[in-house]
């Protein structure tokens, strides 16, 4: 596992992802009509009960979830990552195998989820409706594809329910996680996952699902729980797709919007200052004093 204090490798891929989790953090800016970015405190935002971390496919969220998860637990906080992609192995950024429904503990403090539906509709049936499933629920999993194919919003629902009576249960004492993080779809397909419990929600009018729905949306809602946080990279599609995400959130969702995470962004080599000396100086100066400082002849 990483950070095992041994002064091995583990601890140095440790130590670079989580400094890159700090490096990369933006904050989405508020105003109407405006897009602004400063630097955000990163522990200010890991005091928060949810963080779902997003992004365009390829950018690096995963990395991003991973080097969060981390920081928080450098911070003393228990942390729940959960991964919601099915093809997803964010175990192995802590050198881990691949991990299930049930959480495991990758790293001190750092324990890993993998989204299942099918797990998490068993999981709701037992805990919600005290009906007893042994094994795979067969023809109810039938059922449940059927309803989920003809209303919209029902796969979605049981993912962020999964996410949500996670935070909830650690609020209220019953679940040990201090922090939940969550590796969630790409931009493409996250508005529809965290809008599911509206979807729903408008749908039914009353009983235990509306009421289910509304303490879901609320905890969605709360700026001191939750923040819908964004991974990008300085290239055109990316920095496009992050743009119309957080257009699209802010219009459509009553999820807050905590930071962008703008990843591989390179180093400058020299001060702008240098850069202007450099560029102030002809080829046969530079020549020269290369030629001087290398000891070769160019």
């Amino acid at each position: 596992m990483l950070g095992e204090p041994d002064g091995s490798a583990h601890d140095l891929h440790r130590d670079e992802l989580s400094r890159h989790a700090h490096e990369t953090a933006h904050e989405t800016g508020h105003e109407t009509g405006h897009e602004t970015a400063q630097e955000t405190p990163v522990p200010e935002l890991l005091k928060k009960r949810l963080l779902v971390i997003t992004g365009k496919g390829g950018v690096g969220k995963s990395t991003v979830t991973a080097g969060l998860a981390l920081l928080a637990s450098d911070l003393g906080k228990r942390v729940l990552v959960v991964e919601v992609d099915a093809k997803g192995d964010i175990a192995s950024k802590f050198e881990h195998p691949p991990v299930g429904f049930v959480p495991v503990e990758v790293h001190p403090n750092v324990s890993v989820l993998a989204m299942d539906t099918e797990a998490s509709l068993r999981e709701y049936l037992r805990l919600n409706l005290r009906i007893p499933v042994v094994g795979r629920i067969g023809p109810i999993a039938r059922v449940f594809d059927f309803v989920a194919t003809a209303a919209p919003g029902v796969k979605e629902v049981l993912t962020i329910g999964k996410i949500a009576w996670e935070v909830r249960e650690s609020i209220a004492g019953r679940a040990p996680w201090d922090l939940v993080i969550v590796d969630a779809a790409a931009t493409g397909h996250v508005v529809a996952q965290l809008g599911a419990p509206d979807a729903i929600k408008d749908l039914v009018s009353v009983g235990p699902i509306r009421s289910q729905t509304e303490w879901m949306t609320d905890l969605l809602a709360d700026p001191a729980i939750t923040a819908l946080n964004v991974v990008t990279t300085p290239e055109e599609m990316p920095v496009s797709e992050t743009i119309d995400l957080v257009g699209r959130a802010r219009s459509e969702l009553d999820v807050p919007l905590g930071a962008v995470f703008v990843n591989r962004v390179l180093p400058e080599l020299f001060t702008r200052a240098e850069e202007s000396a450099f560029e102030a100086l002809s080829g046969e100066m530079v020549r020269t004093q290369l030629e001087s400082e290398l000891g070769l002849d160019l």
